[in-house]
């Protein structure tokens, strides 16, 4: 038996995974346990519980392997100030007692961390790395179904690698092609999220909701685009860039753009965070958001062109981008594409454990290690929810079929409730994928904004999305495949489209997300599109029988589905916690399993509902 664990930490994002003869047993983020957002620490607790599913300890492990190779990250730092000096000066006198007291010794502290979690033999454990795209390249191949395929991956900065483009066959991983810094795709749009008044390597995606606001025709956009195009970045045709430095301050400063250079360039200061949006931010984000598929369209063509597969991979923070892979799939340069659902630091963990198991152990790839779900975290312990039960006194209904639960959580939900749904184990990556969810109806007009304010309490700005069983997703969205972990969108069909005013373009931010766009308001973003879940039942059945329930009570096997959590806080992973934000929030129902909670000791939801069926 082959057991490796990976680890990725100290950046952001950080997580374990536990490999056993090439299968994903376990694999979370820390911040699930910490509750820190993003959490950047050594994953002790993660670690502990991929252990724990197997009841293993550190000198069971034949290898720890961790997702990147510091001393090259360090000789890039010491490099780049080099470069820049004297410029940075401050920055570097910051930086370097932190890397001589954190980073560069990081064996030693990787080698800490492992004995906070037991004794073990420092003597025998073999603890190795990975390069960090490396990681991101094994992540997504070595989960996949190819056996063969072109690997892209893409995101701010690695050890000096930005992009690399890989050919995989069997088990072997070749980088063909790399970007170095400073030269950054996701830097670029990440200094686009500082300018806009979002948190780096937190509010990309935010970008990317806000892009959709923006008009593509408005003589504002085009300019941002030809100044973007023109000053600030070098495209080339091979997808490569060039940025132009004097704009930026990631290099050897403290901030990600030169405020003055920027308010200069496109006319506008810097966005304060929480002040209020207007529609030359929007223009804004979708400038950065075209800019951004444009040149990851043409990297994609690159990866066709030097590899001439017929199958992608695609993984690294600028995957989680679902806009510009909807891009990649609907060009049709490949036949295939697996996007790591985990493609950031969190999936640098999965990446690094296979890395070590294929190309360090030489161990041939088995049907076993296919990454067949996310469904990969802890799951729900019965004396847990019992525990919850009596600790907080609470007011319950007990199912013994999960058919009758799933038949009266369908019907809640059309009679307009908003749902916290927690099953079985929770999912890696950044969405909830139906274990960890809030769930509600998409055809209520009142709906997202009612989550948006009272229960997820966020920017208004920001959609939902849409699950939906997968045989009948082409039957409501213009989707080109399956999209079992949300990282394509899809326009929502024509029939189902209400006809925008006239000077819809011209409205302000708050009118457009109250104009109808669709018979499916709740998930229907302003330019019709959708960031689109399907669900089979070999994927998640528990969750697939819900979506049949609620085909049964109006018509559509459809549900607004988001993660589990409110703003500023990780998806959550306990029942105490699940219960802690549904009291909080505006949440009307909780689901744990098989138990059904309501607010008040009168509210007897069960006894009071008037239902149309038969209980089992």
């Amino acid at each position: 038996m082959s057991i490796i664990l990976g680890i990725s930490a100290f950046y952001h994002d950080s997580a374990a995974c536990l490999l056993v003869d090439g299968k994903i047993i376990a694999s979370v983020e820390e911040e699930r346990f910490n509750r820190v957002k993003h959490s950047a620490e050594f994953p002790i607790q993660a670690i502990r519980y991929c252990l724990g599913v197997m009841n293993l300890c550190i000198d069971d492990l034949d290898a720890v392997v961790f997702y990147e190779k510091p001393f090259l990250k360090f000789e890039r730092l010491l490099q780049t100030y080099y470069s820049f000096a004297p410029k940075g000066l401050i920055s570097f006198l910051k930086a370097i007692p932190i890397w001589l007291d954190e980073k560069l010794f990081i064996k030693q502290k990787i080698k800490d961390g492992l004995s906070e979690i037991g004794p073990y033999n420092r003597k025998t454990l073999k603890l190795l790395f990975s390069e960090h795209h490396l990681s991101h390249a094994a992540s997504a191949f070595y989960p996949s179904k190819f056996t063969e395929a072109a690997i892209l991956t893409v995101d701010g900065v690695g050890e000096w690698a930005t992009a690399s483009i890989a050919h995989a066959q069997d088990e072997q991983i070749t980088i063909v092609k790399e970007m170095a810094f400073p030269h950054s795709v996701g830097l670029l749009y990440s200094a686009f999220t500082y300018y806009l008044g979002f948190t780096v390597n937190s509010g990309e995606y935010k970008v990317m909701g806000l892009a959709p606001f923006g008009d593509k025709t408005s003589d504002e956009t085009l300019t941002y685009i030809e100044k973007i195009k023109s000053q600030l970045v070098t495209i080339h045709e091979d997808g490569s860039i060039r940025l132009n430095q004097a704009y930026f301050g990631y290099a050897t400063g403290l901030k990600m753009a030169n405020e003055k250079k920027w308010e200069h360039l496109f006319g506008i200061p810097k966005r304060k965070r929480e002040s209020e949006l207007y529609q030359h931010h929007c223009n804004l984000a979708l400038a950065a958001q075209l800019v951004l598929e444009e040149i990851v369209l043409k990297m994609a063509r690159e990866a066709k062109r030097v590899t001439n597969s017929s199958n992608l991979c695609l993984a690294g923070g600028v995957a989680l981008n679902c806009v510009a892979n909807t891009k990649i799939r609907e060009a049709g340069i490949f036949d295939n594409i697996f996007v790591q659902p985990a493609a950031g630091d969190a999936g640098g963990a999965i990446g690094a454990a296979f890395a070590v198991y294929h190309l360090y152990y030489g161990h041939k790839r088995t049907i076993e290690e296919k990454q067949h779900h996310v469904y990969l975290g802890p799951e729900i312990d019965e004396k847990d929810i019992i525990n919850l039960n009596r600790r907080f006194n609470t007011n319950y209904s007990k199912f013994d079929s999960y058919r009758d639960l799933s038949r009266i959580v369908a019907k809640l939900i059309c009679e307009g409730n908003v749902i916290g749904w927690f099953q079985g184990r929770m999912e890696i990556g950044p969405r909830a994928l139906g274990n960890r969810s809030i769930l509600a109806d998409p055809t209520n007009p009142k709906i997202q904004e009612l989550i948006n304010t009272k229960i997820k309490r966020r920017e208004s700005f920001r959609p939902f999305a849409p699950v939906i069983t997968l045989k009948q997703a082409k039957e409501y969205f213009d989707i080109v495949g399956d999209s079992p972990y949300m990282l394509y969108t899809a326009k929502i069909k024509e029939r189902y489209r209400k006809p925008l005013a006239e000077n819809f373009s011209k409205l302000t931010i708050s009118e457009k997300l109250a104009f109808i766009k669709s018979d499916f308001p709740a998930v229907t973003h302003v330019d019709y599109s959708c960031r689109v879940q399907t669900v089979s039942e070999d994927f998640n059945p528990k969750f697939f029988q819900l979506l049949l329930d609620v085909k049964e009570q109006n018509g559509h096997p459809l549900l607004l589905n988001t993660s589990f959590n409110v703003r500023g806080e990780p998806i959550v992973n306990t029942p105490e916690q699940a219960y802690t934000c549904f009291i909080r929030s505006g949440m009307d129902v909780l689901v744990i399993q098989n138990y059904l909670y309501y607010k008040d000791e009168q509210d007897d939801i069960v006894n009071k509902l008037s239902i149309d069926f038969e209980l089992d």
